[in-house]
C-alpha cells in the first residue's frame, strides 16, 4: 500500500503558486566560476613605479570580450604616457596575475561609466540583462575587489537586496549644501538602484547581477552617487548604489558594439 504521507507531500509540491509552478533556483555557486572569469581589476601600470601595478577598482568584460566596463571615476583621467604609464586591467590566472594594457574608448560622465578596450585575446563577456525589469525586494549579487589594494586580486561576492529605485539626486536641507556639481546633477536626474549591502573601496565598477541567470542589471557605484545622495553625512551609511545596465547598453551602442 502506498505511503500516504509521501503521497500527500508529493501532491503538495505540485500545487501551483499563484497560477504558476515555482521554478527551481540555481545555486549562486554554480555560476560564480564564469562570473569571476569575467570580472577584472582596473588600475594603472607604470614601469618606473614600485609597485608597477596600481589597483583602483573593478570592471567586467562585455560585448566581444575585448572591452571592459567600469566607473568613469575608477579609470584615471590622465596617465604619464611619456613615462610608459597606461591604464590596465588585472585578471587572476592559474599562474598568478595577468596584466592587460587598456585604453579608453568612450565615456559617459553623466552616468559615471567608461568603456575600455583591452589588448590581447578575447575574454568571456558577461551578458547584460533588462534593468527596467528590476523590482524592489528582489535579491542580486555583486562580485569585485573590495579594498583590493590591501586584500589583493581575489574577487569577493556579496548578496544585496534591491531596497529602492530612486533618483540619483537628493537635495540638501539648505542652500548652503548646494554645490555646482549638485546643481548640475539636479538638472539631469535619473533613477538608480539603492541596495541594502555595503560596498567597499575597490568595489566601484563591479557587476550587479541576477544570481540565477548571471545577467548584469547594474554597475556598483559609490563615489558618484553618494556625492549626490549622502552629501550631508559625515560617515558612510552602509548603503550601496548601482547604475542601471541600460546606460551600459547605450554606451555600447554608441561605440558600435
Amino acid at each position: 500500500m502506498p505511503n500516504r504521507p509521501a503521497l500527500l507531500l508529493t501532491a503538495w509540491l505540485c500545487i501551483p503558486f499563484s497560477g504558476f509552478f515555482v521554478p527551481a533556483q540555481a545555486e549562486i555557486s554554480e555560476i560564480l566560476p564564469r562570473i569571476k572569469a569575467s570580472v577584472a581589476g582596473v588600475g594603472t601600470l607604470h614601469p618606473l613605479r614600485s609597485p608597477r601595478n596600481k589597483l583602483m577598482g573593478t570592471g567586467f568584460v562585455v560585448a566581444d570580450g575585448r572591452h571592459v566596463i567600469t566607473n568613469a571615476h575608477v579609470a584615471p583621467a590622465l596617465v604619464e604616457a611619456e613615462r610608459g604609464e597606461s591604464i590596465a586591467v588585472f585578471l587572476r590566472g592559474p599562474d598568478g596575475v595577468i596584466v592587460r594594457k587598456a585604453e579608453k574608448v568612450l565615456s559617459d560622465s553623466e552616468h559615471d561609466l567608461v568603456l575600455l578596450k583591452i589588448e590581447g585575446e578575447a575574454l568571456s563577456p558577461l551578458q547584460l540583462g533588462n534593468s527596467d525589469s528590476a523590482r524592489e525586494g528582489q535579491m542580486y549579487y555583486f562580485t569585485g575587489f573590495p579594498i583590493g589594494a590591501v586584500l589583493g586580486l581575489y574577487p569577493a561576492t556579496h548578496r544585496a537586496g534591491l531596497a529602492a529605485i530612486a533618483p540619483v539626486y537628493s537635495p540638501p536641507p539648505g542652500a548652503s549644501g548646494l554645490t555646482a556639481k549638485l546643481i548640475k546633477r539636479a538638472d539631469n536626474p535619473f533613477l538608480m538602484f539603492q541596495l541594502d549591502a555595503t560596498a567597499y573601496p575597490g568595489n566601484s565598477g563591479s557587476p550587479l547581477y541576477d544570481g540565477n541567470s548571471g545577467a548584469v542589471i547594474g554597475v556598483i557605484n559609490s563615489v558618484f552617487v553618494k556625492g549626490a545622495k549622502e552629501n550631508v553625512l559625515r560617515d558612510p551609511s552602509g548603503i550601496t548604489y548601482a547604475i542601471p545596465a541600460k546606460y551600459v547598453e547605450a554606451l555600447l551602442r554608441k561605440a558600435g558594439l
